[in-house]
């Protein structure tokens, strides 16, 4: 340190640990965030190197299963690292979730495939996942609880809004990572080798992380606390054991979380996932204009804890959650035009409905891999639109043995009837219908893919800058809401619990839950009532119960 720095006066020094607090905090948080979303970006690629010895259709949901065990798991990880928080520290619990966090992801760069080690492969993956769903579970809490805990009162809602970016700047980062790489490689050689390089890669992330937030000091009020003996000595017990706090924890989840997470859900990985699977966008290419929209976006959070600090945390959460669920039906609508105006225009000018007997239509889901989905007339029909991605809407016909019927425009084409057939009879004539029915799709103007030349980049940039917009108004400001609700001495703990409970399971299984009911009703929008009435809930249950805290001290 030099003679004038020596020099400077305290409150230079103060601003100095600050912008230390929350740069390492925040830091260490985005690589982790980016250690998280490389499973869901490259899940293409996870799928067909560890999950080939399945059939196309159930490896991909096997690989949407194992992504969501990362977020299934992601409340226990709040339930171990908040306790652990609690009871030793605040710093050295995210130093542990961190290197669990980066080890877990190097590790699936180096997994070897299917072909090389057989079930072992998805056995492994799955483990590796499980672990980045634990330490996320700890990691979140205690970067938001550490930096709150040294932010001024009222700047309380601005510090940690910078924890609050880490989400998406993690997600920017993999985007940035997975699109370089992949562009400097070329889709073959990315396709064959080169996707490990971005969990590789976590590798160096682990190894800054951890160097900076070594130079970090224990939080000023957990230290106080533990000077006092006043820290918990059964953070669970006193967290979830007691009435009072339980009814803070799930006030907090149902009035301000739930709604927060599956707005952050849809606008930025449903929104990626209807691109690509939906609207036929190519990978590529919704990549780059998510990330557009995302970089746009994220000064946002920043503005959004700004102004809770000024007008109240509950106003702009609950504005957020009641604009998502009243505009995104027009808004996904609109994606659909600007994405893929052909796809937009056959929708209406040659609708596609299914006839069938309800009774003999399954539900098209099947995790265990054992159902082709050919027992049925229906089945058959629904099973062919639902893999070329095609809205349909659903006509009953009475039990009369009637065979299930596919209506493109005015052209009808009857599906098998499976009864009968022996198992090469059934398969010639299955191919027989699905090549007729292709024909009958390219006709109608149905496009096999979006075309990149009439992709409305601008307007779909748009759009989904709206998408994060919103995002960032219910995200940028529940951190510092989630800190001040809770008591500090067991802060980590309840407020981890409902924080990965409302992003972990309400808004990590919605794009896998959002998906499967548009699969069984035909309609490519039905997914959104998922986040709709999930955020209309929550503007209900806040509006009555939740509190405002922006004033409230957090020391005691």
């Amino acid at each position: 340190m030099s003679e004038a720095t020596a020099e400077l006066p305290d409150h230079h020094q103060a601003t100095q640990n600050e912008k230390l607090v929350i740069g390492a905090s925040s830091l260490g948080t985005v690589f982790e965030w980016y250690d998280f979303y490389l499973y869901g970006l490259l899940l293409t690629f996870v799928s067909s190197n560890f999950l080939t010895g399945l059939n196309e259709t159930t490896s991909f949901i096997f690989a949407l299963l194992i992504f969501a065990a990362g977020f299934a798991v992601r409340p226990f990880g709040a339930l171990v690292f908040g306790r652990i928080g609690d009871l030793v520290g605040r710093k050295n619990t995210f130093l542990v979730t961190m290197a669990i966090m980066g080890l877990s992801t190097f590790a699936v760069g180096l997994l070897p495939s299917y072909e090389t080690i057989g079930i072992a492969a998805p056995i492994i993956l799955v483990s590796l996942r499980l672990l980045q769903g634990l330490a996320l579970g700890g990691e979140y809490g205690g970067a938001a609880t550490y930096v709150a805990e040294h932010a001024p009162t009222h700047k309380r809602g601005l510090y940690t809004s910078w924890i609050q970016t880490t989400a998406t700047l993690g997600l920017f980062a993999a985007l940035l990572v997975v699109i370089g790489v992949r562009t400097a490689m070329g889709e073959e050689a990315f396709a064959a080798w080169g996707w490990r390089l971005p969990f590789l890669i976590s590798i160096v992330l682990l190894g800054v992380s951890i160097w900076i937030r070594l130079k970090l000091n224990e939080s000023p009020v957990f230290l106080k606390m533990k000077e006092e003996g006043k820290t918990s000595k059964a953070p669970l017990t006193e967290a979830f054991g007691q009435w009072g706090n339980l009814k803070l924890v799930l006030i907090a989840l149902f009035g301000a979380v739930v709604g927060q997470a599956v707005v952050w859900y849809t606008g930025q990985f449903y929104a990626l996932f209807f691109l690509e699977k939906t609207l036929r966008v190519d990978g590529a290419t919704a990549n780059i204009l998510i990330a557009i929209a995302l970089a746009i976006g994220t000064p946002f959070f920043v503005f959004f804890g700004w102004l809770s600090d000024r007008i109240g945390r509950k106003p702009i959460i609950l504005a957020g959650c009641a604009i998502a669920a009243a505009s995104y039906f027009p808004l996904f609508a609109a994606l659909t035009t600007a994405a893929n105006p052909a796809l937009a225009q056959a929708q209406i000018s040659a609708p596609v409905s299914i006839t069938a007997n309800p009774d003999e239509c399954s539900f098209q889901f099947d995790p265990v891999g054992k159902n082709k989905f050919d027992g049925s007339s229906c089945d058959i029909a629904k099973a062919f639109l639902a893999k070329q991605g095609v809205a349909y809407r659903n006509v009953p016909l009475p039990a009369d043995g009637s065979v299930a019927e596919v209506h493109i425009g005015g052209v009808g084409i009857p599906a098998v009837n499976p009864a009968g057939l022996d198992p090469a009879a059934k398969k010639a004539a299955i191919a027989e219908f699905q090549d007729r029915a292709k024909a009958a799709l390219t006709a109608a103007g149905y496009p096999p893919k979006a075309d990149p030349a009439q992709i409305d980049k601008v307007m779909v940039v748009a759009i989904l800058t709206i998408l994060v917009l919103l995002v960032t108004m219910v995200y940028g400001p529940i951190a510092a809401m989630l800190v001040e609700i809770f008591p500090s001495r067991i802060r980590y703990t309840s407020m981890s619990l409902p924080y990965h409970i409302g992003n972990g399971w309400f808004g990590g299984f919605l794009p896998a839950t959002a998906f499967a009911m548009v699969a069984a009703t035909g309609d490519i929008y039905y997914g959104l009532w998922y986040p709709v009435v999930a955020a209309s809930a929550c503007v209900v249950i806040g509006l009555f119960l939740l509190p405002e805290t922006r004033h409230r001290s957090i020391d005691d």
